[in-house]
């Protein structure tokens, strides 16, 4: 071969290398992303007030998105109500009947998420629970406004704070709605509302 055949060889073989390294470059740029993406999951809670839409982060709450679509799924949900309103707090529902009786999941209490950086901010969807961090099943709330005191601090009984793993993209005029309901103690329930939202379906959108 000619230093010129040469020569000419090295930069063919050059410029294949660098083609293969920016295909493969944008390939892994593609599998990083997308999958993020992939990761949120619009879901529709139609409701006997309107349709709220949400969208759920299962990048960075996991376990409460998938327990959450598993109800879903099953329509756990269905049914159900907005069973305790304090407006200018949360609207919280997932749990009780239109007669306040509770509807039991039927699953295990899941690991509490607080601390997965997500804030109770207004609009973000979160897990009720009782006092034990880690007992959330079914039933969630929607911030109706910036609930620091909701947010993790702490691994401790105290700090762990509830778990948000979503947040309102579309109807949260209808979470207002709800909000102003007229509420008494019900059932031996306060913050009740008398007049109760019906929780129709909540479905995964497309």
């Amino acid at each position: 071969m000619s230093k010129i055949q040469i020569t000419f060889l090295v930069v063919i073989i050059a410029a294949v290398a660098l083609a293969f390294f920016l295909s493969s470059s944008d390939s892994n740029d593609q599998i990083k992303y997308y999958p993020q993406e992939d990761q949120m999951s619009l879901v529709t809670i139609s409701t006997s007030a309107g349709d709220i839409h949400i969208e759920l982060n299962a990048d960075q709450a996991p376990i409460t998105v998938t327990n959450f679509l598993k109800l879903a799924e099953d329509g756990y949900y269905n049914g159900t109500i907005f069973h305790r309103i304090i407006d200018g707090f949360m609207v919280q529902g997932g749990g009780l009947d239109e007669n306040m009786a509770p509807k039991p999941t039927g699953t295990e209490p899941i690991q509490n998420e607080a601390n997965n950086g997500l804030k109770n901010d207004r609009g973000t969807l979160a897990m009720a629970r009782t006092m034990d961090p880690h007992s959330a099943t079914g039933q969630f709330f929607i911030n109706h406004k910036d609930n620091d005191f909701l947010n993790h601090t702490s691994e401790t009984s105290q700090g762990w704070g509830y778990a948000v793993f979503g947040s309102v993209i579309d109807g949260m005029d209808i979470v207002d709605k709800i909000a102003l309901s007229t509420t008494s103690t019900v059932g031996g329930y306060a913050d009740a509302p008398l007049e109760p939202t019906t929780i129709n379906s909540v479905t995964v959108s497309e």
